[in-house]
């Protein structure tokens, strides 16, 4: 829907917002109207380059075409069915995902959160029904995030801060250790543990990719205690990384692992695989979903894992987030850059604040996001070019010179 079908101001959509919206996003003072490619537009046509990509989810790019068409083909065929009987997207996506990636079963939800909660539920009934009523114990990381429901919430490693304030007791079962601190996380295991759940690259905790050693360890593990590897791969999932699935990056295997964002190329959608051993865990009535696997985001799912897989964007993220890194590490007060593929984070010195160094960026039509207090971070749509980051980068370079 464009400004000028619906006979109001842009402001008068800002005001709608404000009066009937409950808000819990900082928004940015500009009206999307459209996207295409690496691109938003306003309500004036003018436009943004978006490194921000729907957080991590337009991998392929804004409104990719053969995304779209598969969406307004299937919507016209079958919009909406419950999961009893067989769809036609959903089996051929089902079959995509788990030999594109090596895994044996999948079940489809809606979102992210939602793919980690089913993560956590199938890792726990694994636990409890192969070795006892105690075995549910999961060990996650410090500063970690696994999502906002309460399962995923409690397992992010953030206890009495971040995203848990305010909500009274999180769910039991949970301990934390430090990321990438192999020991810490064996001492952080009990007999009761069944599962340890880890992001390959922490995003919301600042862009720390996991270290050889720390996945390889934790694999081996793993298998030594006959517990499980749970992997959050909501936000690396599906190429960004330089590889289709981030773990692939360090020649290990999940036994769970879940996506989401760029699985669905801006349709909601969230999955987990797992193998078929764990899989057997959940059975008739042990969990469910009334529009997971839904028939239109799965025809848009089958279209972008054509679309990545076919125009070798993992590659191209290998490419351009070495070359985008290479010339972040040249701005002025920076302290360190980090990422895996175009999962980019860049963090300052006391002097810059990320937070300042984003709202410059969005006065200069560049998106990006910042964490914590020096840190920002980008996730741009997986097609971009050299040209494409040598403009981030001099949008940025002169947004910290501002602040400098």
């Amino acid at each position: 829907m464009k400004l000028a079908e619906t006979g109001l101001t842009a402001q008068e959509i800002k005001d709608k917002v404000n009066k009937y919206m409950i808000e819990t996003y900082e928004r940015f003072d500009f009206l999307a109207e459209r996207a295409k490619d690496q691109y938003i537009y306003d309500e004036k046509g003018e436009r943004y380059l978006d490194f921000y990509a729907g957080i991590a989810v337009n991998s392929a790019g804004n409104c990719n075409e053969k995304v779209v068409e598969a969406v307004v083909e299937q919507a016209k065929t079958l919009m909406h069915t419950f999961n009893y009987p067989y769809t036609i997207p959903q089996a051929l996506l089902a079959e995509k995902i788990c030999t594109t990636i090596g895994m044996d079963k999948i079940f489809f939800q809606n979102s992210g959160t939602e793919a980690n909660e089913a993560m956590i539920k199938m890792a726990r009934k694994y636990g409890i029904e192969t070795y006892g009523p105690n075995r549910y114990h999961i060990v996650t990381a410090k500063m970690g995030f696994h999502g906002r429901t309460f399962g995923s919430m409690s397992a992010t490693g953030q206890p009495g801060n971040g995203c848990q304030v305010g909500f009274g007791p999180m769910t039991y079962g949970f301990s934390y250790a430090p990321y990438n601190d192999l020991q810490a996380f064996k001492d952080a295991c009990t007999e009761n543990t069944i599962a340890i759940m880890v992001e390959p690259v922490q995003g919301e905790g600042g862009v720390h990719p996991a270290t050889q050693e720390f996945m390889k360890g934790l694999r081996e593990f793993c298998d030594e205690q006959g517990m499980l590897l749970l992997l959050d791969e909501v936000q690396t999932g599906w190429c960004r990384t330089g590889k289709v699935m981030s773990y692939m990056n360090y020649g290990i295997k999940p036994d769970i692992v879940s996506m989401a964002k760029a699985l669905g190329g801006g349709m909601p959608i969230g999955a987990i695989c797992a193998t078929a051993e764990v899989a057997k865990a959940f059975s008739a009535g042990s969990h469910g979903t009334t529009f997971g696997g839904h028939p239109v985001s799965c025809a848009a799912a089958l279209a972008e894992i054509d679309e990545l897989l076919d125009n070798k964007l993992a590659e191209n993220a290998a490419k351009m987030g070495a070359y985008f890194m290479d010339k972040l590490k040249t701005l002025p007060h920076v302290k360190e850059v980090r990422g895996q593929g175009l999962l980019v984070g860049v963090e300052f010195d006391d002097t810059i604040s990320g937070v300042d160094v984003k709202h410059e960026c969005l006065h200069r039509h560049l998106l990006i996001t910042a964490i914590g207090t020096h840190i920002i971070r980008m996730v741009p749509p997986l097609i971009i070019d050299e040209k494409d980051c040598d403009e981030a980068y001099e949008i940025i370079k002169a947004s910290v010179e501002a602040l400098g």
